[in-house]
C-alpha cells in the first residue's frame, strides 16, 4: 500500500518535470501542444475516493499551471476530468464490472478500451482548456482544430509510455 503511493508520489512528480520541462517546449503543427500530465489521472485506481481524485487534479494542474503561468486554466481542467473520470469508467466498464484493486492498464484490458477511455478524458480535457483559454467563439474551428490535434498528440505520447515504461513499473 504504501509502496503503491509512493509509485504515484513519483509519477507525479515526473508528470509533472516531463510536461514542464519537455513537452511545454514542443508545439506541433503550430496548433497542437501535448498535455503528457494527464497521464497520472488517468491511471490511478478505478476504486479511487472521488474527492481525493478531484483534490489530485487541483494540485496536479496547479503546479502546471505554477510553471506555465496560465492562472488555473489546468487546475480547472484537471478537476473537470477527475470529476467526470468515474463515468467515463463507468461507461467504459467491463460486462463483469471491475475488480477492486483494478488499475486502468493497456495491459490489463486491451488496446482498444484504453485507446476510448484516455482518448474521451483527453479530449474533454482540451475542450475545457481550450474554450477556456480562448473563451470566445469568435475562434471556433480553430479552436476545434488545436483539440483534436493537441489530443491525438497527447494520447500518441501518453500509449507509447503505456507501451514502453509503465508495465514494468505500474
Amino acid at each position: 500500500m504504501i509502496i503503491d503511493h509512493l509509485k504515484y508520489l513519483g509519477l507525479f512528480i515526473l508528470a509533472i518535470l516531463l510536461q514542464v520541462l519537455i513537452f511545454d517546449n514542443i508545439f506541433l503543427f503550430g496548433k497542437a501542444n501535448i498535455f503528457f500530465y494527464v497521464l497520472l489521472i488517468l491511471l490511478l485506481p478505478v476504486e479511487i475516493n472521488k474527492y481525493f481524485l478531484l483534490v489530485i487534479g487541483f494540485f496536479l494542474g496547479f503546479c502546471i499551471d505554477i510553471f506555465n503561468n496560465t492562472i488555473g486554466m489546468h487546475a480547472a481542467a484537471s478537476v473537470f476530468i477527475s470529476f467526470l473520470r468515474p463515468y467515463v469508467l463507468e461507461i467504459l466498464s467491463p460486462r463483469d464490472g471491475f475488480e477492486t484493486g483494478d488499475k486502468p492498464r493497456i495491459y490489463i484490458y486491451g488496446f482498444a478500451w484504453f485507446i476510448k477511455y484516455s482518448f474521451s478524458l483527453l479530449l474533454l480535457h482540451h475542450v475545457f482548456y481550450y474554450t477556456v483559454e480562448v473563451f470566445r467563439f469568435d475562434y471556433f474551428f480553430d479552436t476545434l482544430l488545436r483539440v483534436i490535434l493537441s489530443s491525438i498528440a497527447s494520447l500518441f505520447f501518453i500509449v507509447l509510455s503505456q507501451l514502453i515504461v509503465i508495465k514494468r513499473y505500474l
